[in-house]
């Protein structure tokens, strides 16, 4: 997994809207970079939901919010239709942004075995480095923390 300090790596990926995306557009701006196993899951809505709840206030702190996932345009356009999501989501179909960042990787689930997202989050400076990673994120509170800990720098 990428570690604190480091480049955010170059990537550039469709969004909901099938808009290409790039790292550059983020140059000189806080944000947020998520990593999600799959549209429409329980862990994964609730924590759509709480940062959509919270957009407002990462907005107002010059902080944009980008939700990394595997799932196609399409199913985050339905996401984000049915969640209300204001913000921005990445469908990275073939894992590659999610290999550079460290977050694909061996999964267990019920006995099974399996390659997947492993929920993630890295925070950015306006600077294009990361200052903090969450490798292991549970969903409930995450955004709320999120926002504390870039209200301390």
């Amino acid at each position: 997994m990428i570690e604190e300090g480091s480049q955010v790596p170059k990537f550039q990926l469709e969004d909901a809207n099938g808009k290409l995306v790039k790292s550059s557009d983020f140059k000189g701006k806080k944000h947020v970079i998520y990593f999600y196993p799959r549209d429409f899951t329980p862990g994964c809505t609730t924590e759509a939901d709480e940062f959509t709840k919270n957009y407002s206030k990462f907005k107002k702190a010059g902080i944009e919010i980008i939700g990394i996932s595997k799932d196609d345009v399409s199913s985050h356009r339905k996401f984000c239709d049915k969640m209300k999501i204001p913000y921005i989501l990445l469908a990275d179909i073939e894992t590659d942004v999610c290999k550079k960042f460290g977050v694909w990787g061996l999964k267990k689930f019920m006995g099974r075995e399996f390659m997947g997202i492993n929920r993630s989050t890295f925070l950015v400076n306006d600077k294009g480095k990361i200052f903090k990673v969450f490798p292991k994120v549970k969903p409930a509170g995450h955004s709320k923390e999120v926002l504390e800990i870039f209200k301390n720098i």
